[in-house]
């Protein structure tokens, strides 16, 4: 049974106005001061946001729990000094981002300017583990078609500075603006993939390996695999079906790897148009379909990931709750449905910050 972890970074506001508050230090520092908290959060680029790490698991139930319990642990140490945690993607309100004073913090806004300034953006990295390199780079040749469902899925992101974007992961459009992020071409083995994280560093372009800021990756500290396409979920449960079919994509991609299945070999271009359909249109209308790259409505591609993955989903005892849950999600609405349904009701962009502050301890 693959173990799987979710990092989720989370936003920090002031509970009365919506506004994001640079209070990420302070919130670090209550944190440390805990001992069952020392190694749960870690430092994140600004100063408004704070992120979370859970421990592998295998079971995905407890890892729901964990996310729960991370969630609250959050808002608990924020609240101590007068502030809250928002599971939001982007922020609804205006804000100028506050960076952080190391060097390599720095060192990023002098390389690439406004793109820095400019990315206050929470996403949600899912860590797979597998057996080796050679797997893992198998995997991520055979999962690249089948992220942008995920992304869709995970959608959270439709406000920024103040406007509705029209997308509902703008998250995702903010984040493509570094060098290095987005799809990948098919790499063909391990030693491929190293020399190509190599180059890129060698060209002085990026800093170092940790910047190879591919949709899916092998993770440089874990024996996993991290995919990293995903927003921030504004419900846990939508996180915890997001970490659920994650490993079992993996799974299902080390399984065709195992059997000699070539993987699709799809142009990086077609990945982007995916990638960009998924953001514009989420859940709610269409999106391209992995094997055809053709518009299809958006529930019928996520039932079809559903059914590429029900072999894996049911040897591990997932299969039943995963559809469960994503009936569920179809139903109400990926988090950017919930929070334009937010602001239709309410009027007012603080208010949906403030009502999301609640969907985020569930």
């Amino acid at each position: 049974m693959r173990t799987v972890g979710v990092e989720e970074e989370l936003l920090l506001v002031d509970p009365e106005t919506g506004e994001p508050k640079a209070l990420s230090a302070a919130v670090l520092a209550r944190a440390e001061a805990d001992d069952a908290d020392q190694d749960m959060f870690e430092k994140e680029l600004y100063g408004q946001m704070l992120e979370f790490a859970t421990h592998p698991q295998t079971d995905l139930a407890k890892l729901g729990e964990e996310i729960v319990r991370c969630r609250k642990e959050a808002a608990r140490h924020a609240g101590e000094i007068g502030c809250a945690v928002a599971a939001l993607a982007t922020s609804p309100l205006p804000v100028s981002p506050t960076i952080g004073m190391n060097r390599r913090y720095q060192w990023l806004a002098d390389q690439y300017g406004i793109a820095t300034r400019e990315q206050l953006v929470c996403g949600m990295h899912v860590h797979v583990g597998v057996e080796s390199d050679d797997e893992g780079v198998a995997v991520l040749d055979r999962i690249r078609p089948w992220l942008p469902v995920l992304l869709a899925l995970s959608a959270n992101s439709p406000f920024w500075q103040g406007k509705d974007t029209g997308y509902d992961s703008y998250r995702s459009r903010v984040w493509d603006r570094w060098p290095s992020a987005g799809p990948t071409e098919l790499f063909g083995t391990a030693e491929r993939y190293h020399r190509r994280v190599a180059d890129m560093v060698a060209s002085g372009a990026i800093l170092d390996e940790k910047m190879a800021y591919f949709d899916a990756r092998l993770s440089e500290r874990y024996p996993t695999v991290e995919i990293r396409v995903a927003d921030v979920c504004l419900h846990a449960e939508s996180a915890q079906l997001v970490a659920t079919l994650a490993r079992a994509l993996v799974e299902t991609a080390a399984r065709e790897w195992r059997a000699g299945t070539e993987p699709v070999d799809h142009s990086v271009s077609l990945l982007r148009l995916a990638a960009w359909q998924a953001a514009r249109d989420g859940t709610a209308r269409e999106l391209l379909h992995p094997a055809t790259m053709r518009r299809l409505p958006a529930e019928s591609v996520v039932r079809a990931l559903l059914e590429h993955v029900a072999d894996a989903l049911a040897d591990a005892g997932d299969l039943d709750r995963a559809r469960d849950a994503l009936s569920g999600l179809l139903r109400r609405g990926n988090g950017a449905r919930v929070q334009r349904e937010l602001m239709e009701r309410t009027g007012s962009l603080r208010d949906v910050v403030t009502e999301c502050v609640h969907h985020t301890q569930g």
